[in-house]
């Protein structure tokens, strides 16, 4: 006698539509797990802002203030830089272009005076960037004038730089006044010299 295939049928809807939920869960799970890899990814990629290098404080964070003057003859091209750790200040003047050491003088540091040092960086503006037709410092300033670049280290290694000049058609990438950076810079060095003129 003829039932009809309705018992039968129903128990295989029952098992697609499991089947289903369950890839469907799986395709949820897997869109999850690499959104979160590509954003935590992103997020490396993208690394710390100008203002968090700035401010961090690990024994490890340095922040350098690099003077040059003009693009002149190898004998006579002269720059200096300032450096300022946690535990440690340096002022090293060099001559020529391949930074030959004319002196240094070190003085040491604390971790106390270096966060107030980097607040007060961060107080005049020296995260504040804008954008520069060429950014790239080599060249910039030639024939007169003086070219500055602030930079965060870590290890001694840069992780971020910012550049501007006293020419009025390079005012490169730095947005802050580069007068009240270079005076709290040259205020942490007991000895300064000026390399240039007065200021600088």
């Amino acid at each position: 006698m003829y039932r009809g295939s309705g018992p039968r049928i129903v128990p295989l809807i029952v098992a697609v539509l499991v089947i289903a939920f369950v890839i469907a869960g799986l395709v949820m799970v897997g869109r999850m797990i690499f959104s979160g890899d590509k954003q935590s990814n992103g997020d490396k990629k993208n690394g710390p802002t100008l203002v968090d290098s700035v401010l961090n404080q690990d024994e490890s964070r340095s922040v350098r203030w690099t003077i040059r003057g003009p693009i002149v003859a190898n004998e006579k091209f002269k720059s200096y830089q300032i450096t300022v750790s946690p535990s440690e200040r340096t002022f090293v003047t060099y001559s020529g272009y391949l930074d030959d050491v004319i002196d240094t003088k070190k003085y040491s540091n604390n971790k106390q005076a270096y966060e107030q040092f980097v607040y007060a960086l961060n107080n005049a503006n020296i995260t504040a960037t804008h954008a520069a037709k060429d950014a790239d410092f080599r060249g910039v300033c030639a024939t007169e004038g003086i070219a500055y670049m602030f930079e965060t280290l870590n290890n001694r290694s840069a992780d971020q730089s910012i550049w501007s000049t006293s020419c009025r058609d390079s005012k490169g990438t730095m947005a802050a006044d580069p007068l009240k950076i270079h005076a709290l810079f040259v205020n942490q060095i007991p000895e300064f010299k000026s390399q240039f003129n007065e200021i600088y």
